[in-house]
C-alpha cells in the first residue's frame, strides 16, 4: 500500500517499549465530504476502525464541527485519547448555521482551498507523533469525492484508501462521467435536452448495469455549464480514485454483487463493507456511543408518539438533508398524505423549502390533527426500526436506502438529484422494495401511491421483499460473512503495509 510517514529518530523521546506500542497501533486520518450524509457514513466507518484498535483522527470543517457541537452539546466531540477531532476551514462566507451550505460553492472551495490546511494537519500529526500520544499516521481514509487528498497522500508518502458513501451502482454511474464528457453527452447543448427525449437515451456500455438510460445515472452531469463545479469535482475524483490503494463501498455483496464484480477490475482492491450500523451492532461495546451523527438537533419525542401507534400503521416521510422543495411541492405532498387517511411522521427541516418558510395551510393542520406529526429532524434509524413504521417516503439518498433495507421497510422513492435517481431505479426495478413517484407529483398521485404502499397488494409484496433483504443484510454483517470478512481484510491490508 506504500510507505507511511516515518519519524526522525533524533527527536524520539519515548522509551523503547512505548515506541513499540505506538508503532504497533494503526492511525487512520478520516476526512468526509462536508455534508450530513457523507459525514455520518465516514464517522460510522471510523468507529468500525476504532473498534479494530485503530487510533483515529477525524477531520471536519470548522462550520460542521460547530454544528455538531450545537446539535449534540459542547462535550459531544470530546472523543477519546485515541479518537480525536480536528478541523479545517471551508473558506466560504458565513452562512445559516442551521442550513446546508451551497453545494456549488462548497465544491469550488474543496477543489481550491482544502489541500493546504489538510496537509498541515497531516504534518502536525507527523511532527508531534514523537512527543504526544499519537502514533504515526498509517493511512488516510478519504471520502471518494475529495480528489485533493490524493495529492496530500502522495506528497507525504502516506497510503490512501477512499470511502464511497454511495451505492455500488451509483459509483459505477459516477465512474462513467469522463466517458460521457468524451462522447459529447455532457455538457448539454441547451436546456431543450432536458425535455426532448435525450435523457431517455439507453446506455449499453456500462459494466454490470442493464437497461440504464441517461436519466437513471447520477444526474450531476446534466448541466449546460462546461465548468459546472459539481461535475468538475466528480470527474477529478473518479479519475483519481483508481490510484488509491483500495476503495471501500458502503454496501454488501448480496445486494450489488454484479456491479461489485464489474468494479473490481477498475481498482487495486474493492472492499464492500456494509451496512455499517449492523457491523457496529456486533461490537461488544461502543465507547463513542454518545458521539452522534447529526448536524441538526434530533427531536426524540417523536419516538414516544410512535409508541402509541399500531404496527405498520405509520408512513415516515423525510426528503433528506440537502433536497429542497417549492412551497407548492410541499403543499401537494402534504395534502396527498392527508387525503390518504394514513398516519404519518413527516420531517420538515428548517431549510427544506427553497427561499421560503415551510408553512402548511390551517386546513391541512385541522385535517391531520391526531394522525400526523411534523418535526424538524429525528433519529432516523430508530424511527425506521420502530414497529409502527409501515413505509418510508424518501428522497433516495444512499444512507436512507441502506437504513431502510436494514429495517425491512418498503419505500416510495422520490429522487431529486445526485445519485438519488440511480438508487431509485435499483430499489424499484432491481431489488423490488420501492415505488417511484416524481417530486412534482400532484396530491392525487401522492395519495394513490401512499395507499398502494400501505395497503395494496404491491405494497405487501414489497414488504415481503424488504424483509428478505433485511435478513441478507444481517447475514452479510455476521461473523465470518462477506462484509465482516471484508472489514478484517482491509484492516489486515493496512497493518501489513506498515513495515
Amino acid at each position: 500500500m506504500g510507505h507511511y510517514i516515518r519519524r526522525n529518530n533524533e527527536t524520539t523521546h519515548l522509551t523503547d517499549q512505548r515506541e513499540r506500542e505506538m508503532d504497533s497501533k494503526a492511525h487512520a486520518v478520516c476526512i468526509p465530504f462536508p455534508i450530513q450524509s457523507h459525514i455520518k457514513a465516514m464517522l460510522k466507518f471510523a468507529k468500525l476502525l476504532h473498534g479494530k484498535d485503530f487510533h483515529i483522527t477525524f477531520v471536519n470543517t470548522e462550520f460542521n464541527h460547530q454544528r455538531f457541537l450545537k446539535s449534540g452539546g459542547p462535550k459531544s466531540l470530546d472523543g477519546l485519547p485515541d479518537f480525536q477531532f480536528k478541523t479545517i476551514p471551508d473558506s466560504l462566507h458565513p452562512s445559516d448555521s442551521n442550513a446546508t451550505q451551497d453545494i456549488d460553492a462548497l465544491s469550488e472551495s474543496i477543489m481550491e482551498n482544502f489541500l493546504a490546511p489538510f496537509s498541515d494537519i497531516l504534518l502536525e500529526l507527523h511532527t508531534t507523533a514523537t512527543s504526544s500520544n499519537n502514533p504515526p499516521v498509517t493511512c488516510i481514509i478519504a471520502d471518494g469525492f475529495l480528489a485533493f487528498t490524493h495529492t496530500a497522500a502522495r506528497e507525504l508518502g502516506i497510503p490512501i484508501l477512499v470511502l464511497f458513501t454511495v451505492s455500488a451502482c451509483s459509483l459505477m454511474g459516477f465512474m462513467q462521467f469522463p466517458r460521457l464528457r468524451d462522447k459529447g453527452l455532457t455538457p448539454l447543448k441547451d436546456e431543450s435536452f432536458l425535455t426532448n427525449g435525450f435523457l431517455d437515451t439507453v446506455i449499453d456500455w456500462i459494466p454490470g448495469m442493464r437497461d440504464i438510460r441517461l436519466r437513471n445515472l447520477p444526474n450531476s452531469f446534466i448541466t449546460t455549464n462546461p465548468n459546472d463545479p459539481v461535475f468538475k469535482l466528480t470527474v477529478e475524483a473518479v479519475e483519481r480514485a483508481p490510484k488509491a490503494s483500495g476503495i471501500i463501498v458502503h454496501t454488501f455483496d448480496a445486494l450489488e454483487h454484479e456491479v461489485l464484480d464489474a468494479l473490481s477490475p477498475m481498482f487495486p482492491c474493492v472492499y464492500a463493507i456494509g451496512p455499517q450500523q449492523l457491523l457496529l451492532n456486533h461490537s461488544p461495546k461502543d465507547p463513542l456511543k454518545s458521539t452522534g451523527y447529526s448536524l441538526w438537533k434530533e427531536e426524540t419525542e417523536c419516538l414516544n408518539w410512535l409508541n402509541s401507534k399500531a404496527p405498520n400503521s405509520v408512513i415516515y416521510v423525510n426528503f433528506g438533508s440537502i433536497s429542497v422543495m417549492t412551497p407548492q411541492q410541499l403543499v401537494e405532498f402534504g395534502w396527498g398524505l392527508a387525503n390518504s387517511k394514513f398516519m404519518f411522521l413527516w420531517i420538515i427541516r428548517p431549510d427544506l423549502v427553497v427561499d421560503d418558510s415551510a408553512i402548511l395551510p390551517p386546513e391541512f393542520v385541522e385535517e391531520t390533527e391526531g394522525r400526523g406529526l411534523i418535526v424538524s429532524w429525528c433519529p432516523q434509524e430508530e424511527v425506521l426500526n420502530h414497529s409502527s413504521i409501515g413505509g418510508f417516503l424518501t428522497h433516495c439518498g444512499w444512507n436512507s436506502i441502506i437504513e431502510s433495507v436494514c429495517a425491512g421497510v418498503p419505500m416510495i422513492c422520490c429522487p431529486f438529484f445526485g445519485d438519488q435517481q440511480t438508487n431509485c431505479k435499483c430499489a424499484c426495478n432491481e431489488w423490488g422494495i420501492g415505488i417511484e413517484i416524481d417530486n412534482g407529483a400532484k396530491r392525487w398521485k401522492v395519495e394513490k401511491i401512499v395507499r398502494e404502499l400501505m395497503e395494496g397488494n404491491k405494497g405487501k409484496k414489497m414488504k415481503k421483499k424488504a424483509m428478505e433483504w433485511k435478513k441478507l443484510a444481517e447475514e452479510a454483517t455476521s461473523p465470518h460473512e462477506s462484509s465482516y470478512i471484508n472489514l478484517d481484510k482491509l484492516v489486515n491490508d493496512v497493518l501489513s503495509s506498515k513495515g
